[in-house]
């Protein structure tokens, strides 16, 4: 009778030991789970990314700063701050807030633009190009943060970065005229065959507007980039 007293307390003894196992496990995952989210939300890894509220006040900040520049600047054809300004945000912020402030300055912007209110089909791409361009802010950055050419501290100023953000500014101002260019055709002739007539009558703006944005990124954004890193930490 007392060896089957003693094997029953054993086995409640390892059962409980085993439960006890599986919630550290558990507690060890949840942890790291906070861990990941928090890494993600504190994309700078600064003290003041991690307060909700100042995570809010320059999420609008970012907002704000994108729509006035783009009302500053509209009285110039294709120059504009606007674009470098969300994939700025994105790459301060991260994904979320980048795809975020992308979609409300957009459509802050479009829907209250001083040249009129563009067709939906074209608002509507507009504002997703736009949330696209934060989110790729905020993967750019994740791709340059284990760069051991990557000081933000320092200096960003060198040539790597500066190729390389010149092309990312290149490559989203190219998509974002060829796309609007076609659905602007499509709008007023409802098919493509006048496409290439429709985008060279526009060739000399989409030029300015593509270097500007190229040399944008290039000289502006390392140092914007820098400016805000001084500030956060």
């Amino acid at each position: 009778m007392s060896t089957e007293n003693e094997n029953e307390l054993k086995t409640k003894n390892g059962y409980r030991e085993l439960k006890e196992n599986f919630k550290s496990i558990q507690a060890g995952e949840k942890y790291q789970n906070i861990s990941n989210i928090k890494e993600d939300e504190n994309h700078v890894h600064s003290v003041w990314l991690e307060k909700y509220s100042f995570r809010i006040a320059l999420l609008s900040m970012f907002t704000a700063f994108s729509v006035v520049l783009a009302y500053i600047l509209a009285s110039i054809p294709n120059i504009e701050f606007f674009t470098l300004s969300i994939f700025l945000g994105g790459y301060i912020m991260g994904k979320k807030e980048g795809v975020v402030i992308g979609s409300l300055s957009a459509l802050i912007f479009v829907f209250f633009n001083p040249w009129g209110v563009a067709p939906l089909p074209l608002i509507s791409y507009q504002i997703l190009h736009y949330a696209l361009t934060g989110l790729a802010g905020a993967l750019t950055h994740d791709f340059l943060k284990e760069k051991s050419y990557y000081h933000p501290k320092n200096d960003l100023y060198t040539l790597p970065l500066m190729g390389l953000f010149g092309f990312i500014g290149l490559l989203i101002t190219i998509s974002f005229d060829l796309i609007t260019s076609l659905i602007g055709v499509v709008i007023a002739y409802g098919t493509l065959d006048a496409f290439v007539l429709y985008f060279l009558s526009g060739i000399v703006f989409t030029t300015v507007h593509e270097i500007g944005n190229t040399l944008g990124f290039i000289f502006i954004l390392p140092g914007l980039i820098q400016l805000v890193y001084k500030m956060l930490h």
